[in-house]
């Protein structure tokens, strides 16, 4: 049996990147999907999402717009009755430190990547501590649990994404809802493109991870596919590092051939 059979699962961030893996993974394992973004898929995307059954569902979202996040999240349920897992996806990328940047994009960093993550949980909860089960799943960063350089808003707002995730796995184990995190380390995404354009940065910060090379958006999924999965469920209030080995420490020597 597939490991998401019977089971509705809501992606936010659906439309690309980690997201978009998610929805590809978790639907393979027999999810309801539904996946909520900004924007449509890419009609690629869309094309290549095909054949799956049951079929994604996307939906519109911005998930700063609390009365639309309520209303999504009763939709689902109004559809299909309940809500088994939630992955919190959606974020956005920033640069610059506090007296470089405008206050504007402090603001709009925290209200898309952390208090979005907190308004979908919100909602998702509700029909979870009535069916008492299910699976949050918060995407935060290796700048979650370690900062950077010239990322301030970004590293605070993953940072909280960590906190977000203990509180809340703390206040609703007593239900039976599990509420992990991960902390992906660079990842060839949308996001990151900017990164992957400026090759020589691009190649010293996938060295640092001791696997000596950039991670993919599937491989992320799959670490979400088990936490979303029966297989962790006495797995709650962890943030497990997708990071090729980036928070195991630095590495000073050259790799060895």
């Amino acid at each position: 049996m597939a490991r998401l059979s019977n089971k509705v699962a809501v992606i936010t961030g659906a439309a690309s990147g980690i997201g978009l893996a998610c929805v590809r993974r978790f639907a393979a394992e027999g999810a309801q999907v539904v996946g909520l973004d900004v924007g449509e898929p890419r009609a690629d995307i869309a094309a290549s999402l095909e054949g799956l059954e049951p079929a994604p569902l996307f939906m519109s979202l911005d998930v700063r717009d609390e009365s639309r996040v309520k209303a999504v999240m009763d939709e689902v349920v109004a559809r299909f009755g309940r809500i088994d897992a939630l992955v919190n996806a959606a974020g956005v990328a920033s640069q610059g430190n506090i007296t470089s940047a405008p206050t504007s994009e402090w603001q709009r960093v925290l209200d898309i990547n952390l208090t979005g993550s907190m308004l979908t949980s919100k909602y998702a909860l509700v029909p979870m501590l009535a069916q008492k089960a299910g699976s949050i799943i918060n995407v935060g960063s290796i700048f979650g649990e370690q900062g950077c350089d010239n990322n301030t808003a970004y590293n605070v707002s993953k940072g909280g994404i960590s906190q977000l995730t203990r509180s809340l796995a703390i206040d609703y184990g007593h239900a039976n809802i599990r509420v992990n995190g991960l902390c992906p380390g660079l990842i060839d995404t949308p996001m990151t493109q900017m990164v992957k354009e400026q090759e020589a940065f691009h190649a010293f910060f996938a060295s640092q991870h001791m696997l000596c090379r950039a991670g993919q958006p599937e491989e992320v999924a799959n670490v979400a596919l088990f936490l979303a999965s029966d297989d962790a469920s006495f797995v709650s209030g962890q943030m497990i590092g997708v990071d090729g080995g980036f928070s195991a420490g630095r590495r000073f020597a050259p790799p060895q051939a």
